[in-house]
């Protein structure tokens, strides 16, 4: 494996992150996700983003000139400038039920059980980005939308792998490493 540069991407809540985390472990390479580089640093975290040139900066020096990593979220809209440097893109797709399990819990682990509970600090926020999130499928609000986010991928000069979020993530990871291994 001389170069090994895969983009996990799909819709918020979909699994990417943790199937990036696992590809990454399983090839032992390095794994980013987006959203350490598009949102700064704060407290509470992911309220301020940075700009797009600071974000592409940011990737350049910290692993994109590498020849190995998993990068996991999505960089789409700002980050075509990267496209030319993957082997391989995995577009995860899993059900809007599922993803809004998924983003609930996320919510709760994040910033605790009363804070995102009606009345809590954080449940107005939390609902407007479970909306958000699930607008995804049907593309009526969201800057990221399912048909927006095919006709991203139907462009790509790499190949794409085409996997469902909710299949047991032992054989994702297989899925993708198999893919890898065999390229």
């Amino acid at each position: 494996m001389t170069t090994c540069r895969i983009h996990v991407t799909g819709a918020s809540g979909a699994g990417t992150t943790t199937l990036g985390r696992a590809v990454a472990t399983a090839l032992a390479v390095p794994h980013h996700d987006t959203d350490d580089y598009l949102w700064q640093p704060t407290e509470p975290p992911y309220s301020e983003m940075r700009p797009a040139a600071d974000r592409l900066r940011l990737m350049s020096e910290m692993f994109v000139p590498r020849a190995t990593w998993v990068l996991s979220g999505s960089l789409q809209g700002w980050g075509d400038p990267l496209v030319p440097h993957f082997d391989l893109v995995v577009f995860l797709y899993t059900a809007k039920d599922l993803r809004l399990q998924r983003l609930r819990a996320r919510e709760v682990l994040r910033y605790g059980p009363e804070a995102t509970a009606p009345g809590g600090a954080r449940h107005h926020d939390t609902e407007a980005f479970i909306a958000w999130a699930l607008d995804y499928d049907d593309g009526h609000r969201a800057s990221r939308t399912l048909e927006k986010h095919q006709a991203w991928l139907a462009a790509l000069p790499c190949p794409v792998l085409r996997l469902d979020g909710a299949s047991p993530l032992a054989e994702l990871t297989s899925r993708v490493v198999c893919s890898v291994q065999l390229a």
